[in-house]
């Protein structure tokens, strides 16, 4: 182990964040929390004294992926200290501090107190207290750059669901949110560093202000108000919490864009009563109805599980045909994993790997159609485009249009973080990514 007097410097530390971008935002706010604390963080090329880990759990894949890339950080930096956070670590701690080189297990109330924990894992091996979802009250504030020009700013945490698939609700605690001083204040300082571009995340957004007089279409409002912040995207909003008022704000919003992430998970009716999701398939299509209506042009993506438990074949034709019927733009495809402690393991009818894997085929299929189709319809238009840094010589651009379109030009200068009019000419062989080029004002 390491002993803390032989440091000439401060601690470096590396981090890896795994899972959704509720878990980058945190890890941002973590890092900042160790440079405060005197750490620095580890350069490429150093060997770092720390590494900590921000887990997913929402899979047994990010499980299994998790434990591996633990082994492989132990094989290659054997003297550092692994201090392990996020979902995994609240709910299976046990498990993680078998792993060699794992030195504390984190939980989610304590992620604030991991630099000093931290201290004391450099030289033994750490435990802290794992409170059960009812107890996790806490909301930590967030925000981070992505890896290219957005930023992702937490504004919820938690979720009061408890869907019988999912594990999150005891990883994360129950529902809450800051308050909107709080968030609108993220912002300006986010616009302060450059920033054009942000992300709102959480684990249920649209619950925000849960137990309070204000509501996420009340955010909104005040964040559309921020000075040099140019454009908003809501990440992900449960089809129950998405108001009609909601979407007609962002119809007349200036600045969060025409897009929209809606999770169906499943597109048969009791499908969906037996993972005791909160709507109906009629619900669903109204809502995806109305955003049509009021915002034509809008990017509608949809998560979706294949193969849960109770999903039989005629279920999953039935998923299928409701998913085909609705003007959609893609389909983010899941294969159902089984998750220890759940209510969906008392289901009948279980799914085979094989046929998971054909299902989720044939839904990729479909999605890509989707997505050609959606990004074809808009060939000759232009539209604003946000910039990020190209590739290599810059020679290269990528960037995506208000309405979620990915994009790539050739500029002969970088114009990373400029927003300007693209004309979109061509669909390039991936059905997706759009060639434009830059309109002259």
């Amino acid at each position: 182990m390491i002993d803390r007097d032989t440091f000439i410097s401060a601690p470096k530390v590396y981090y890896h964040t795994f899972g959704c971008k509720l878990n980058f935002a945190e890890t941002a706010s973590v890092a900042e929390n160790f440079s405060r604390n005197g750490y620095v963080t580890a350069a490429k090329e150093e060997t770092p004294d720390l590494v900590v880990v921000n887990s997913c759990s929402v899979t047994a894949e990010a499980d299994r992926k998790c434990r591996s890339t633990l082994r492989s950080f132990n094989r290659r930096w054997p003297n550092a200290a692994i201090l392990v956070t996020g979902c995994y670590a609240q709910l299976h701690p046990e498990q993680l501090l078998e792993i060699p080189g794992v030195r504390a297990v984190v939980g989610i109330n304590d992620k604030l107190k991991l630099p000093e924990i931290a201290r004391t894992a450099l030289t033994e091996t750490v435990t802290t207290t794992f409170p059960s979802a009812s107890e996790l009250r806490e909301f930590m504030p967030s925000c981070s750059r992505g890896d290219r020009t957005r930023f992702f700013l937490k504004v919820q945490d938690g979720c009061d669901y408890w869907c019988t698939y999912c594990t999150i609700p005891k990883a994360r605690g129950r529902s809450r949110s800051g308050t909107i001083p709080q968030l609108v204040e993220q912002a300006r300082l986010v616009a302060e560093q450059g920033g054009k571009e942000i992300v709102l995340t959480g684990v249920n957004i649209g619950d925000f202000g849960h137990g309070r007089d204000d509501n996420f279409t009340d955010l909104c409002r005040a964040l559309d108000q921020v000075d040099g912040i140019e454009r908003y995207r809501i990440s992900s909003i449960e089809p129950n919490l998405l108001t009609d008022e909601l979407i007609d704000f962002v119809a007349g919003s200036r600045a969060f864009m025409p897009h929209f992430h809606i999770p169906l998970q499943n597109g048969n009716d009791e499908v969906l009563k037996l993972m005791r999701r909160r709507y109906d398939t009629a619900l669903f299509a109204a809502k995806v109805n109305k955003v049509k209506e009021v915002i034509p042009d809008a990017f509608i993506g949809v998560d979706l599980i294949v193969g849960a438990r109770g999903e039989t074949s005629e279920r999953f034709e039935s998923s299928k045909a409701f998913v085909e019927s609705l003007p959609i733009s893609h389909l983010h495809v899941f294969s159902y994993s089984e998750r220890p402690g759940t209510k969906a393991l008392d289901i009948e009818h279980v799914v085979s790997q094989e046929e998971k894997h054909i299902r989720s085929a044939i839904m990729h299929e479909l999605s890509a159609r989707k997505h050609a189709e959606f990004a074809s319809s808009f060939l000759g238009t232009v539209r604003p485009v946000l910039l990020e840094h190209g590739h290599g010589d810059n020679s290269v651009t990528g960037g995506f249009t208000d309405n979620y379109l990915r994009i790539e030009t050739s500029l002969d200068k970088c114009m990373d973080n400029t927003i300007c009019k693209m004309r979109l000419d061509t669909l390039m062989d991936d059905g997706e990514t759009i060639a434009a080029s830059i309109v002259e004002e």
